[in-house]
């Protein structure tokens, strides 16, 4: 009986203009979704894979995520970091980078008076958490479903989708990552570039407590990283050239730790690497965000290079603005999926995401150079950095969402 209501449900749904259609339904969409439906728009959402699912017992996922505050105050505002917090996270305080041990930049949660800097949550924790906070908010969902096709008519969009059935739209939103169906089907242009390395994520056991401290050690090669997990656990962030990090995929654990012991500083301490993954880098930007009645967020309209680990967190910018936008356009009676309305968000988030693109885009180039002016150059930029005081400050506000 209840699958038959919920078939008839959804026959229903897609009979009728929805106000607004989200194709992807990860850690963007899922919470573009949410805020949307707390100020009373109608929202559906399709996503290509299964419903995200969790076990407490089982290994971390290999994607996470550093999540800064300015993005834990808008999980908090969709009620959805309670969840997290009952599932598991780790929080970060201090944040230290460095090529030489004379020259580091410390960044510490204290100095902005804050608790933590932000916390590193693993992807499927969030997606799941998203999820639960979706399903009580009554948020129309479409899991294993994909984009077939994209049409608009009237002022209606009309939305073709794989299982032969089709959902009308005032707002279609592409949230569907950097090789979105939408950005594609509506014929917007990107720019972007591969760079010349690859990175490995690896999940580690670790004999002591990996503590609240993320740390990066920048090398020749590509920067080693280091952050703090639930538990026993942490993640090790490898950067090298794509070659070399092939040969490293194909190791298994035992030859793998000891690779990790000849190329890591020894803070790591004692470590036992449990599972790895590896993937390319890429840089993309695409030409506009906006169409009339489609918008474009997080990986679909922009991606970075992770040194910063600003991802997602760029993510939940634009969402939080695209939310503040089209609920305010709806309080004034205007047409808030128009062009006109659209152009704000494309004006706000552009502007920004070019500056944190080209700012990390920069810092990847110069600490990639092997110039040895240039090294001297930036290790003093990093003492300068850590002595700057109220500058220092600012910019980690700035990175934080602040």
């Amino acid at each position: 009986m209840g699958s038959e209501c919920l078939n008839e449900r959804i026959i229903l749904k897609m009979q009728q203009i929805v106000e607004v259609v989200i194709i992807g339904g990860g850690l963007t969409g899922a919470a573009l979704a949410s805020g949307l439906k707390k100020y009373g728009f109608d929202v559906a959402v399709i996503e290509q894979e299964d419903a995200p699912s969790f076990n407490p017992l089982s290994n971390p996922d290999l994607r996470v995520s550093a999540i800064s505050g300015a993005s834990v105050n808008l999980l908090k505002q969709l009620e959805v970091w309670p969840q997290v917090l009952r599932m598991r996270c780790a929080p970060y305080r201090v944040q230290e980078i460095w090529e030489y041990s004379m020259a580091r930049v410390t960044l510490d949660a204290r100095s902005l008076g804050l608790t933590e800097l932000g916390y590193i949550v693993e992807n499927h924790v969030l997606k799941y958490a998203l999820s639960k906070r979706l399903y009580h908010q009554n948020v129309f969902l479409l899991y294993k479903t994909r984009l077939k096709n994209l049409q608009r008519i009237n002022g209606i969009w009309h939305i073709s989708l794989d299982n032969g059935k089709i959902l009308q739209a005032y707002l279609i939103v592409g949230a569907d990552g950097a090789h979105s169906q939408v950005r594609k089907l509506a014929n917007i242009g990107i720019r972007g570039w591969q760079y010349a390395q690859s990175c490995m994520l690896i999940s580690v056991r670790c004999l002591n407590h990996p503590g609240n401290i993320t740390w990066q050690k920048l090398t020749p090669e590509g920067p080693r990283a280091f952050l703090p997990l639930f538990g026993s656990w942490a993640s090790l962030v490898w950067y090298g050239e794509h070659n070399y990090i092939k040969k490293l995929k194909l190791m298994n654990m035992l030859q793998l730790k000891r690779e990790i012991r000849l190329h890591f500083p020894d803070r790591i301490g004692n470590i036992i690497p449990i599972i790895a993954g590896s993937f390319v880098l890429n840089c993309s930007h695409a030409m506009n965000y906006i169409l009339p009645g489609l918008v474009l967020v997080g990986d679909a309209a922009h991606t970075v290079h992770p040194l910063t680990g600003q991802g997602v967190n760029l993510g939940y910018r634009d969402v939080s603005t695209l939310i503040t936008i089209l609920k305010e356009a709806r309080y004034q009676s205007d047409h808030w999926w128009s062009i006109k309305v659209l152009q704000s968000y494309q004006h706000q988030r552009q502007k920004d995401n070019h500056l944190m693109q080209n700012g990390i885009d920069l810092l990847y180039r110069i600490f990639s150079n092997q110039c040895l002016s240039v090294k001297i150059i930036r290790n003093l930029g990093l003492i300068v950095a850590n002595n700057a005081g109220a500058i220092k400050n600012d910019v980690l506000a700035y990175m934080l969402g602040l």
